[in-house]
């Protein structure tokens, strides 16, 4: 769906993979798969048991809308996303499998990763998938550390680790060249995120797990999605997380130098759990709550009853294979009849993508569209490369919106008291067809995630869930939240928002508008 894709965490990997370059341009590459030493064993999900503390709720979903129902319930307000994440964990009983592309050793990492250390303590079975891009890193100089750490987590009975498409080399420099000679093969990375407790209950969206994700980065916040669901859609889930569980593309966890470093990952571990206690961002988000009954009894009335299909990509990629969302995507945006609403961080158009919204908008239905501005960008060189779009999605009938780095949601949504970040960015992949049907999910519109990562996402046939996905959506679009992008009478670009009318591109500052400018000269497929 275009030239090029970004993603927060691939940035840094696309800084070691230009060094690599530079080290390695006369080096032979390979191709093939990570060789792990030992394949680890194949293993499923545990079928839900009758003493879960989600079994009640899927009862009565049961008796009161069929088997093939579940409930959800959108989680847009991060302080939100970050308490049901919490309340999965602390009261599963059983299993508990988290698979995410990117878990930062943050505030929020750590907080998450000690409930699941105590869910494991008290005999729940543990097992968490991480890409190998940079999990549970603060920079890419703490690889060794990270390992270490990892494999200490990953000695506790009731925790296995893998990961997905590893380095085989375990330290910097290694990792330097090895993506300079294996690039291909690394340049494909896990892009999903979904968390299930007791095969029951599962939350599935955008959100990767550290600060920026939950309002609790003072730089800068995500304005994000995910979806918490009920009953079936949890064995869906489950179903994607063991075929990528099992997958030849994932190993255990790397053990290189953990035993020389466990001590110092130990220490590393308890200082951030003491610092934790103190921390006014942990306590703004109730961490040291373990009672989660009150939420528990009041979560059928806010759920709302659908039917759902899970869908992935493969975790294997062959050369002349196809990833399966972007098809699926496709499918359910040219099924309206009527209205195609579309959230999405990252939209690098193609003209195949622009040709389908020329179909939509010639037979009638009304397209809105809501991506980042450059001023809510995080990473001007996406921008880059989705400037040229904007003029041929207003003209091919797209009512075209983009994020304000100060928007209204800010506050009530994105910031969790006491921080305060200095802008908000768009990290949210949604799209409502016919006020019926909605998608949630990790997959966003550019390149990468159609043809290089592995994405995932749930398509909910639900009226009452379409209906409050696309109340949401149209108030991100209000003139307090964004610019609509339109033409004036001379055919120039304008923004307009209730703070005025804009013949240029919005951004923060100078040094945006320069690397806006400055990434133009590399070819898109770089990144």
């Amino acid at each position: 769906m275009g030239q090029l894709g970004w993603d927060a965490p691939l940035r840094r990997m696309c800084r070691v993979a230009l060094a690599g370059l530079i080290v390695s341009f006369c080096l032979a590459g390979c191709a093939g798969l990570p060789q792990p030493a030992v394949r680890p064993a194949p293993a499923s999900a545990i079928p839900p048991q009758a003493d879960s503390r989600f079994t009640p709720v899927e009862h009565q979903l049961r008796s009161a809308h069929g088997a093939d129902a579940s409930g959800f319930r959108l989680l847009s307000q991060n302080l939100d996303a970050l308490r049901w994440r919490l309340v999965l964990i602390d009261t599963a009983r059983h299993s508990l499998d988290l698979q995410y592309y990117v878990w930062f050793g943050d505030k929020a990492g750590q907080l998450l990763m000690a409930r699941v250390l105590a869910a494991a303590d008290r005999g729940v079975r543990v097992r968490l998938l991480f890409d190998d891009l940079n999990t549970m890193l603060h920079d890419m100089t703490h690889i060794e550390l990270r390992d270490a750490m990892l494999a200490k987590l990953d000695s506790h009975p009731n925790i296995e680790i893998r990961v997905f498409n590893a380095w085989r080399a375990r330290w910097l420099l290694g990792r330097v060249v090895e993506t300079g000679t294996d690039f291909q093969r690394l340049n494909r990375r896990m892009h999903n995120k979904q968390m299930v407790a007791d095969n029951r209950a599962t939350i599935i969206g955008g959100r990767n797990i550290g600060d920026e994700y939950f309002g609790l980065n003072e730089a800068f916040n995500f304005h994000d999605l995910d979806v918490l669901a009920i009953g079936p859609a949890a064995r869906q889930a489950s179903a994607v997380f063991d075929r990528y569980w099992n997958s030849a593309w994932v190993r255990a966890v790397p053990r290189d130098a953990a035993a020389e470093a466990s001590a110092l990952a130990s220490d590393a571990h308890n200082q951030a759990l003491a610092q934790l206690a103190t921390d006014p961002r942990a306590q703004a988000v109730l961490a040291g709550r373990r009672s989660w009954d009150k939420e528990l009894e009041a979560l059928p009335g806010s759920l709302q009853v659908g039917r759902s299909t899970v869908h992935a990509d493969s975790p294997s990629r062959a050369a002349d294979s196809r990833n399966h969302m972007p098809e699926a995507f496709r499918a359910l945006m040219l099924s309206a009849q009527r209205e195609v609403l579309i959230t999405n961080a990252y939209i690098i158009p193609d003209a195949t993508f622009l040709a389908d919204l020329q179909t939509l908008t010639k037979r009638g239905v009304k397209v809105r569209m809501l991506t980042n501005s450059l001023a809510s960008h995080d990473v001007a060189a996406v921008n880059s490369h989705y400037e040229p779009w904007r003029r041929p999605l207003v003209e091919a009938g797209v009512d075209l919106h983009e994020l304000r780095p100060d928007a209204h949601v800010k506050s009530e949504l994105v910031d969790t008291p006491p921080v305060q970040g200095r802008f908000i960015g768009l990290h949210t992949k949604a799209m409502v067809i016919d006020r019926q049907r909605s998608f949630v999910g990790s997959m966003n519109l550019d390149p990468r995630s159609e043809v290089i990562n592995s994405e995932m996402g749930v398509v909910i046939d639900s009226q009452a869930l379409a209906l409050t996905l696309a109340a949401t959506m149209e108030r991100d679009m209000s003139g307090a939240n964004s610019w609509q992008v339109g033409l004036d009478v001379k055919g120039g670009l304008r923004w307009v928002s209730d703070a005025g009318v804009l013949t240029r591109q919005p951004a923060r500052n100078v040094r945006q508008r320069f690397e806006n400018l400055f990434f133009k000269l590399f070819p898109p497929n770089l990144y």
